[in-house]
């Protein structure tokens, strides 16, 4: 039963509500046409309006333009001098604010340039001091490092003169002692050349004498030669060891010349003696001032025997009494010169 009621009432609901939507429909209907003819009538009007005001607003426009051209033409015949002058003076004013924007930009550039220079200069100028202060600190630092030089130079100047004079000195002295190394040595070489000449054969064959040590000796010297020498003297002489040769022919030559000497003051002690045996026999035998100075038991001179007869005096160079004079060359002499 509520069912069928509900059911209904759901009829009765939608159709009315589908009434009231075609009562819509249709009200909306009919305001759209009232609208529409409306809007054709205020649009056919506005149209109708415009279009007359169109007209007038053309009539009126070609009156103004008419008038604006009359006063234009007014205007351009009255103005036709002015026109040229303005336009000579425009021309004039366009040529002259060229020329102002160009003189405007050369200022501008060589106001630039000024200020670019301006401070190009200011900074050299600072550049240019701390250089200065830096140059001015260099020179007197190379200033001090002259003054210094130059006292070191003439410590080394007069160091080196000092060193030269002495260098000078020291070379005369070696060149003298080197030309006296020199002399001897030809001196040397001249008396060996000289004492070649009168070696004897033995001499040329053996130039070196056999040692006089006994073997015992020599086996005592040759193991002294092994031992390593102690003493300063004896490290210099194994030096020299290679002139054992040298010095067995010098000590050699040494004691001959020894023997030659003492052979020699013999020989002249002896010819001395003979001399002097040979002045007395000659004293005995000839005339002279001297030997009648002197007393010889061979002369007797008597001249207060008053019965002596005068006998004439004969000088004693002359060539009757003179006597042969004959040249004698002493041994000595030419030992001397050989050697």
């Amino acid at each position: 039963m509520i069912i069928e009621q509900n059911q209904k009432e759901m009829m009765y609901l939608q159709n009315v509500l589908l009434a009231m939507e075609q009562n819509i429909v249709e009200s909306e209907n009919e305001a759209k046409l009232k609208f529409q003819s409306m809007r054709d009538e205020i649009k056919n009007k506005s149209l109708e309006e415009k279009h007359a005001l169109r007209i007038m607003l053309e009539i009126r426009v070609e009156d103004l333009w008419k008038q604006v051209q009359l006063a234009f033409k007014n205007y351009t015949e009255s103005t036709e001098d002015n026109k040229i002058a303005f336009e000579a003076l425009k021309a004039k004013d366009e040529k002259s604010a060229q020329e102002i924007e160009t003189q405007m930009k050369k200022f501008q550039k060589i106001q630039d340039s000024m200020s670019f220079l301006k401070n190009r200069i200011a900074r050299h100028a600072r550049d240019n001091e701390e250089q200065n202060r830096r140059l001015r600190a260099d020179k007197e630092v190379v200033y001090k490092q002259f003054q210094k030089l130059k006292c070191q130079m003439k410590k080394e100047r007069a160091a080196k003169r000092s060193n030269l004079a002495s260098l000078t000195v020291q070379s005369n002295a070696t060149m003298k002692a080197l030309q006296k190394i020199i002399d001897k040595g030809e001196s040397i070489l001249r008396k060996a050349e000289m004492c070649r000449r009168v070696e004897t054969e033995e001499e040329k064959v053996l130039p070196f004498y056999p040692t006089s040590l006994s073997k015992e000796e020599i086996e005592k010297a040759e193991k002294n030669s092994m031992e390593k020498p102690s003493e300063e003297l004896a490290l210099l002489m194994q030096d020299y060891k290679a002139l054992d040769q040298f010095w067995k022919r010098y000590n050699k030559v040494l004691l001959e010349s020894s023997a030659l000497e003492h052979e020699k003051a013999v020989l002249t002690n002896g010819n001395q003696k003979l001399r002097l045996l040979l002045k007395q026999y000659l004293d005995g035998i000839s005339v002279s001032n001297e030997v009648l100075s002197q007393q010889n038991s061979l002369l007797i001179l008597n001249s207060r025997n008053p019965h002596q007869k005068n006998v004439p005096s004969v000088p004693v160079t002359d060539t009757r009494v003179q006597r042969p004079i004959y040249n004698v060359i002493e041994a000595a002499h030419v030992v001397s010169h050989t050697l």
